[in-house]
């Protein structure tokens, strides 16, 4: 399987104080990578960094011939990566369809895309009119991932997708991410429930004070856990 976007030696900082040290990572085509670690170890800023959210001091961060790093944030998209924040990040006051055609417009898609984009998510195509802010936590989540494939990506970037989440929406979250890799595309994970990763995974990244550590596959980790116990206390 062929690698579909490649960081290497990769640095960054939030002002002086640096975040990633020579972050190493692989996502291949059409698979789950998880990235776990500890509170501030630096799973959030990798996402940001392939965003082009947090500028890279050093190292390399590519997608196929592109190098993302000399790209403004607001071209990372362009290139067919999806982004969906922790807090989700929605525009309250507009509507369902108009926070959806926000993302249809960042890669010029149109009805095409969002009809294939609510066939995922049927509950939103009966709240289209209404206000974003006043969708449930779940129903934001479900928006806010589907803002994010209104750009048809080839890769999708999530960041702690069910947290704080009922086990209806969990489930419907992950049933998502399982559907998109059956269609191609490729999803780099933040996920701190260890059951959530095995159910999702196919690989995992474990990623500790700001460099990846170890990075296993998913029948790896069943048959040893212990990665989940040493880089991020649990299991």
């Amino acid at each position: 399987m062929s690698d579909l976007l490649t960081i290497s030696g990769l640095d960054c900082f939030y002002g002086e104080v640096q975040v990633l040290y020579g972050l190493e990572l692989a996502l291949r085509k059409g698979e789950v990578l998880c990235l776990m670690g500890r509170n501030g170890a630096g799973k959030s800023t990798t996402l940001k960094a392939i965003m082009g959210l947090v500028k890279a001091r050093a190292g390399s961060i590519r997608m196929g011939d592109v190098e993302l790093t000399g790209l403004a944030a607001h071209e990372t998209p362009k290139q067919g990566v999806g982004y969906v924040p922790q807090g989700r990040r929605l525009f309250a006051e507009m509507t369902v369809r108009e926070n959806l055609e926000i993302g249809l417009n960042a890669r010029g898609k149109g009805a095409k895309t969002l009809e294939s984009v609510l066939g995922l998510f049927p509950l939103l195509r009966e709240r289209l009119k209404q206000q974003s802010g006043t969708l449930s936590g779940g129903e934001q989540q479900m928006l806010a991932m589907a803002r994010a494939l209104c750009l048809e990506p080839e890769i999708l970037l999530l960041d702690e997708p069910t947290e704080g989440l009922m086990p209806s929406m969990i489930q419907k979250i992950r049933e998502t991410v399982l559907a998109l890799r059956e269609r191609g595309v490729s999803t780099i994970l933040v996920e701190q429930r260890a059951e959530a990763v095995l159910a999702l995974a196919d690989r995992v990244t474990f990623i500790e004070n700001g460099r990846s550590r170890q990075t296993v596959t998913n029948a790896e980790l069943k048959a040893d856990p212990s990665a989940f116990r040493r880089y991020v206390g649990i299991g």
